[in-house]
């Protein structure tokens, strides 16, 4: 009750309207739009926040996770990060570098604006007990997946689907692809071993397994496969292998949805979703 309250008094606008918005939010003086989708039952309990692809179109993301919103009675809740703004050493990479390759401080990532948008739609909802989801796909996946790396971002679970390249836990690979080249305090051992306990789900579509015209050709991608499929399985068998050395926990979880290729739409409606997100399959995931 008095959680609820001060929630209430913390709070300057309205909740979020039933069915499709669009709202902007204040997070320490950056603006962000977020496209969001309430379902008309939504019983307050969820929250699943979605991150787009290469293309920054986060309205299109929200549309395409309406379906998952009404199945999984979750409030869809969609960021954009522009381009401008977020380039991909910010968005894919985060931000925990700056442009001159030395580490950021942790407040200034972008994946710390997480945990504070989850907050702010709380706020606004004066639903303070909400639990939150994660789902990102392609560009999205490649933030997600590094984000469980390095962001405690308090979900329940962190869904990095079809992500172009993989984050393995090792110091043999740069970053990006591994955590070499990056300070000891974002590469030490305590580090690895934390991702590898992340509530991480690696959710791949079967047919994402071949180059594209999206898909990161670089060297050091190209040494992890020839494709999606390829270098999230990969990079799974890696931490399964190093957690298994070293007695650490591993919570990571594969997913996949056979014959699915790069697509966040057939990827969203699949019915392995559920299983990606909650590691039931979907009948049970769903609520009365």
């Amino acid at each position: 009750m008095i959680a609820t309250l001060l929630f209430l008094l913390g709070s300057a606008a309205d909740p979020l309207a039933l069915g499709a918005s669009r709202i902007e939010l204040d997070i320490d003086g950056v603006k962000l739009e977020v496209y969001a989708h309430k379902p008309k039952d939504w019983d307050g309990e969820r929250m699943l926040m979605v991150f787009h692809g290469v293309n920054r179109n986060a309205d299109e993301y929200r549309d395409h996770a309406v379906g998952m919103g009404e199945r999984f009675h979750m409030l869809v809740v969609a960021p954009r990060f522009d381009a401008e703004r977020f380039p991909s050493r910010a968005y894919q990479r985060g931000g925990i570098l700056k442009e001159d390759g030395t580490a950021a401080d942790a407040k200034d990532w972008t994946y710390a604006y997480v945990p504070k948008i989850a907050r702010a739609i709380r706020e606004r909802e004066a639903k303070p007990g909400m639990k939150h989801w994660l789902i990102g796909h392609s560009a999205g996946g490649q933030f997600c997946v590094r984000m469980a790396a390095f962001q405690d971002t308090g979900a329940e679970r962190i869904v990095a689907a079809n992500a172009g390249s993989a984050l393995f836990p090792a110091r043999d690979a740069e970053f990006g692809y591994g955590f070499g080249k990056l300070p000891e305090v974002l590469s030490s051992d305590d580090v690895l071993k934390r991702y590898l306990a992340a509530p991480l789900t690696l959710y791949l579509g079967t047919a994402d397994d071949h180059e594209d015209e999206w898909l990161d050709t670089s060297a050091p991608a190209m040494a992890q496969g020839p494709g999606r499929l390829q270098r999230n399985r990969a990079a799974f068998a890696a931490g399964e292998a190093l957690a298994r050395e070293k007695g650490w926990p591993f919570a990571w979880r594969k997913v996949e949805a056979l014959g699915v290729g790069h697509d966040h739409e057939k990827m969203f409606d699949h019915e392995q979703a559920g299983v990606a997100l909650f590691g039931i399959p979907e009948k049970s995931a769903k609520k009365p």
